[in-house]
């Protein structure tokens, strides 16, 4: 090897450290320095009760997120979360104030839903093959109108008059109202709930043998049937549990709200993937996981609360969202490519 060899893949190999750190520590990077400026800012920003406020406020989009990202583990997408959160928005609204029923059936008639409607994109995917952008589009189509039918396009609240001219007997119940307002300690229950998740979901991902056939599965679902995984188990398995995290985000933003606004979970959409794809390139793991998962919602959060403290108009919430979705698509596939590149060109030289 010659002395122009050597020095090429010295270059190389600062280039590839260079591309490793950026890709691996770029987000958090800019988390903290986005945190740093808010909080000299605005003195209010820095508090406890600002920063759990930040965290409520995202869990829902976090939830949803998650459950993107585990369809993402297999290969796949899910674009009914939003759907899905609004459906359970009003459902839950129907079973107490429609049916006068308590929060407890109400969340399990919601957590329900959210499970077949996991297992009706699971049977169109793997069953039928349909593309899953196609057949998460579909569902979501079907659940808003049939969301609708069931409350007749109106929003559910205590004592509105029904379609029989009746009075709504039921309300939101204390119970439930508790899944937004409650605390165990000085930490909300939907704060609370988001950590759980993410901490199951990152165990099973990554500590346990079904999160490794996820990940088989997702990479190449060919070699992982040749290695004996049940891939079809598997795949319906992941749009089950997006389902019912969904499910789970709806039930947050009903207790919230405190009413079945048809209009809820719209936005979660976008939202939810930006999450999922801006937690691929957190730390430079290059997959979906829960940990970048969690730190992609709280990187939105603290761009939105502190834009909102700063009083900037909202539509430079949306702004800033692409801004951090683009950095995270640079980082994910630009970045990630020349490590890749620079990696194969050392290998070469040698």
């Amino acid at each position: 090897m010659t002395s122009a060899t050597l020095i090429r893949v010295r270059k190389s190999s600062a280039g590839e450290q260079f591309a490793a750190f950026v890709v691996k520590w770029g987000f958090v990077g800019v988390t903290i320095g986005l945190v740093a400026f808010f909080a000299i800012s605005e003195p209010s920003f820095r508090t406890v009760d600002n920063l759990f406020g930040m965290l409520k406020f995202i869990a829902p989009t976090a939830i949803a997120g998650l459950g993107v990202m585990l369809a993402m583990t297999v290969g796949g997408i899910d674009l009914s979360v939003g759907a899905s959160a609004g459906f359970a928005v009003s459902i839950a609204a129907w079973t107490m104030v429609v049916a006068n029923q308590v929060g407890g059936v109400a969340v399990t008639v919601v957590l329900i839903c959210g499970l077949l409607i996991g297992a009706l994109n699971a049977f169109l995917i793997v069953v039928a093959r349909i593309p899953d952008l196609l057949a998460t589009l579909t569902t979501m189509f079907v659940i808003v109108g049939l969301k609708l039918i069931i409350v007749d396009g109106k929003s559910i609240s205590s004592q509105m008059t029904l379609a029989n001219g009746q009075t709504a007997q039921g309300k939101f119940t204390a119970d439930f109202l508790w899944l937004d307002r409650g605390s165990i300690g000085p930490v909300p229950v939907p704060v609370i709930l988001f950590f759980l998740i993410t901490v199951l979901l990152w165990f099973l991902l990554e500590r346990t043998r079904w999160g490794r056939a996820l990940f088989a599965v997702g990479t190449n679902s060919e070699a992982a049937r040749l290695a004996g995984i049940r891939v079809q188990w598997y795949r319906t398995f992941a749009y089950m549990g997006c389902g019912l995290l969904a499910s789970v985000a709806g039930l947050l933003l009903a207790a919230r709200i405190g009413q079945g606004d048809v209009t809820a979970g719209n936005s979660l959409l976008l939202d939810a993937v930006a999450v999922a794809l801006v937690g691929v390139s957190v730390l430079g793991i290059g997959r979906p996981n829960a940990w970048g998962t969690a730190l992609g919602a709280i990187l939105i959060a603290v761009m939105v609360t502190g834009f909102t403290m700063l009083g900037l108009p909202y539509y430079f919430q949306d702004f800033g969202k692409g801004v951090v979705l683009l950095i995270a698509l640079l980082f994910s596939f630009t970045f990630s490519r020349r490590r890749t590149v620079v990696t194969a060109g050392s290998t070469t030289s040698n």
